[in-house]
């Protein structure tokens, strides 16, 4: 079997951290890596595969040594500069940040619901937001079997997915020092507000969401509506999603469908107190769902209760399952 050349860029933030840790559980045909940080983070030292990896400083000729895949988690600004570099050295760029989401050219991929559109890419090809990613599977479900007339998403998300130093608030418990990330305390509290306010009052976040959602389904015209809030729980994304739905439903069809579709993992028993908790969740790469019931005041409506690790599936995992499937792709071509 042909091994491959991989880049992680980001490699000693959270979510880079992270991809590391989920490619030393995979086992891809990954003959040798390439690790990029910046400046500051440049010298430590990885051990992938038996082989110790040093972190080099990520420049413009970081990508001359014929990488196949990079994988991005460094920010917007440096994938806007350096992800065409890659590009250009004919080096497959799946972007973990926000830059190129919205690009028409790019595609947005969650490789259980629209896994073809990442082999009609130009070079890039965008992992979408962490919230959004663990909505897509039991939509595309509920999609695909009923159709969907309109989402209200309603998010609990950890302070993990505001990195570092967000974490680091959330731990501040006495208040004592200066806030390194949120403008109010995170602790014991919960914060309305994630990424910063649009023109029509909707936080950047939430605009994510929605118009994310549209471009993976393919929906441009689907009505959307989302709240975001951050919550002080360490890691793992929560999520109430409310779904009115094309056609009619039997609930115990309903949820047989959202059961059996890749990578969900059903807890929905009421009568044993069985539901989907951030704890739970943190540490896998499945997407849980439960709390489904009818909404009684819509006809088809039903409401979800979706919880998912924000940094794996969320982030690595999503954006390492790209790269899997363009091998296998490539392997069987």
């Amino acid at each position: 079997m042909k091994k491959f050349k991989l880049a992680i860029v980001g490699a000693t933030g959270l979510v880079g951290r992270t991809v590391l840790k989920v490619l030393e559980e995979k086992n891809l045909p990954i003959e040798t890596y390439g690790l990029f940080a910046s400046q500051k983070s440049a010298g430590e030292v990885f051990c992938l595969s038996g082989k110790d990896y040093i972190v080099e400083e990520l420049n413009e000729t970081s990508f001359d040594r014929g990488f196949d895949f990079a994988i991005f988690s460094a920010g917007g600004e440096i994938s806007k500069k350096y992800a065409p570099i890659a590009v250009q050295k004919n080096c497959i760029v799946v972007d973990n940040s926000s830059y190129f989401r919205m690009h028409d050219k790019v595609p947005l991929v969650v490789p259980e619901v629209n896994l073809e559109d990442a082999f009609h890419h130009h070079g890039i090809i965008a992992n979408p937001n962490c919230s959004t990613i663990q909505a897509m599977l039991p939509l595309k479900a509920l999609e695909d079997k009923y159709g969907i007339k309109r989402v209200i998403y309603s998010t609990y998300q950890a302070v993990s997915g505001a990195g570092k130093d967000a974490l680091s608030d959330l731990e501040n418990v006495d208040q004592t020092t200066p806030l390194k990330k949120f403008l109010y305390p995170i602790y014991n509290n919960c914060l309305p507000q994630i990424d910063v306010w649009t023109e029509n009052g909707y936080s950047k976040e939430e605009l994510k969401m929605i118009n994310e959602t549209r471009k993976i389904l393919h929906r441009p015209d689907l009505r959307v509506t989302a709240t975001t809030v951050r919550v002080p729980v360490q890691n793992s994304h929560s999520e109430s999603i409310n779904v009115e739905l094309k056609k009619d439903f039997e609930m115990e069809d309903l949820i047989t469908t959202i059961k059996n579709f890749p990578n969900i993992i059903l807890e929905n028993d009421i009568s044993s107190n069985l539901y989907p908790m951030a704890i739970h969740a943190t540490g896998h790469d499945e997407v849980f769902v439960g709390r489904i019931r009818r909404d009684e005041s819509v006809h088809s409506g039903v409401n979800l209760w979706v919880v998912a690790d924000n940094i794996r599936k969320g982030a690595a995992t999503n954006a390492i399952q790209i790269v899997e499937k363009l091998i296998q792709n490539s392997c069987n071509t």
